[in-house]
């Protein structure tokens, strides 16, 4: 059995995940209620993959590296290594994760960003589907699904409240994966 690959991420109501200057003020400035399950999602992977221009906001925009118990993966064109927190990857991000998934472990958070994400809708890598719809209809932005994606059919596992965020879970239905 293969490991799965949750993405577990916010968006507009009008499905885009950052303005278009890679902005997340108004996410933060929404009333929420707790964590809005990221504490439950966090506990069940041991690993996270994201591009560089994701792993560099989160750098810049936090007290410290926030996954530091986790085996963290960075893909980067210019990157090479590893440094305190991350493993620099510099290969195909799809052929990458499928290895990944067949290795022993728990499940993967496909944290972001906007390409990363794209190839992993356009060869359907992503398992679990969290997706917390923010109260804002930004007009444009970063989409959270580009054109010219698949088809998926999603199976809804569960919808919960978080004070103006609602949460939907989606697995992919395997029977039609």
């Amino acid at each position: 059995m293969s490991r799965e690959v949750v993405l577990y991420i916010a968006a507009s109501l009008d499905g885009f995940i950052a303005k278009e200057d890679n902005d997340l003020q108004w996410l933060t400035d929404t009333e929420g209620e707790g964590d809005a399950g990221y504490a439950e999602m966090y506990q069940s992977i041991d690993t996270t993959i994201m591009g560089k221009k994701t792993y560099d906001y989160i750098l810049k925009n936090s007290e410290s590296f926030p996954y530091p118990e986790k085996k963290c993966y960075v893909f980067s064109n210019s990157e090479k290594g590893s440094d305190e927190y991350v493993e620099f990857v510099h290969e195909d991000v799809v052929e990458f994760t499928r290895k990944l998934k067949e290795q022993e472990g728990s499940k993967i958070w496909m944290v972001g960003g906007a390409g990363i994400l794209d190839a992993f809708i356009k060869q359907n890598l992503i398992d679990e589907y969290i997706i917390t719809v923010t109260p804002h209809i930004l007009g444009s932005g970063i989409p959270l699904f580009k054109e010219k994606s698949p088809q998926i059919d999603l199976i809804l596992i569960d919808t919960r409240r978080y004070g103006q965020f609602v949460q939907l879970h989606y697995k992919v239905n395997q029977t039609k994966k």
